[in-house]
């Protein structure tokens, strides 16, 4: 049986192992919610150029103290590192459109086993807007999704086939949850690396998608000797 974790012992698994994705010097924008978590989990020694759709370049983890006069896309206050900008919004989705950035990291409302996304809508309720969802998947070369295996109800969110409306088309290259990692070879939602605590048969339970298991399957990277 899957472990039920405490939501944000989940959000943290989550970003700490996103955390462990890039390389140094890559250019990086991080969506609202769990994504948000992530610049405060990159390893010492690897400096990231985070970005954020309202102008910052070279943004940092949130601070000690809330300084209002820096935040995020999401309304979380950020640190600024030593080198940023702060430039206009039109030249930040400049850099977005144009294929500068190297991953953005976004959550999710759904995501089927051919690499769609929906993320910004649920048909009924009221909502401020997609944000730059849809500029962001469009021009970032690596989509990387963030999101708890189930929403609140208990329903699969990486889903046979999307049925709410699209953010892009096959365009999700990994996805983390507090349960695997799935990745998209061929456009086809793939295992590469499973929690310590889940089974194969426990991850089919509760995903929808068909799903391949990767040859090269292993634990989630950081979890190796059972560490959070």
């Amino acid at each position: 049986m899957l472990p039920v974790l405490e939501e944000e012992q989940a959000r943290h698994r989550i970003a700490k192992r996103i955390a462990l994705e890039f390389h140094q010097g890559d250019v990086v924008n991080l969506g609202i919610g769990i994504p948000t978590l992530v610049s405060d989990y990159i390893p010492e020694g690897i400096r990231i150029v985070f970005q954020t759709e309202n102008g910052v370049v070279g943004a940092g983890p949130k601070p000690e103290q809330d300084d209002w006069r820096f935040i995020g896309a999401g309304g979380r206050c950020l640190s600024l590192m030593c080198g940023s900008a702060l430039i206009a919004s039109d030249f930040s989705f400049g850099l977005i459109r144009g294929g500068h950035l190297d991953y953005t990291v976004l959550g999710a409302l759904q995501v089927d086993g051919e690499a769609n996304l929906a993320n910004w809508w649920i048909p009924g309720k009221m909502v401020p807007g997609m944000g730059g969802a849809m500029d962001l998947v469009t021009g970032v070369k690596n989509i990387i999704i963030a999101t708890g295996h189930t929403n609140k109800k208990g329903a699969a969110k990486l889903v046979k086939k999307c049925n709410l409306p699209f953010t892009g088309v096959g365009v999700v290259s990994m996805v983390v949850t507090e349960y695997c990692l799935m990745r998209f070879p061929e456009k086809k939602m793939t295992l590469f690396e499973l929690a310590p605590e889940v089974s194969i048969d426990d991850l089919r339970k509760v995903t929808e998608a068909d799903f391949a298991v990767s040859e090269s399957l292993c634990l989630m990277k950081g979890m190796e000797n059972g560490q959070e």
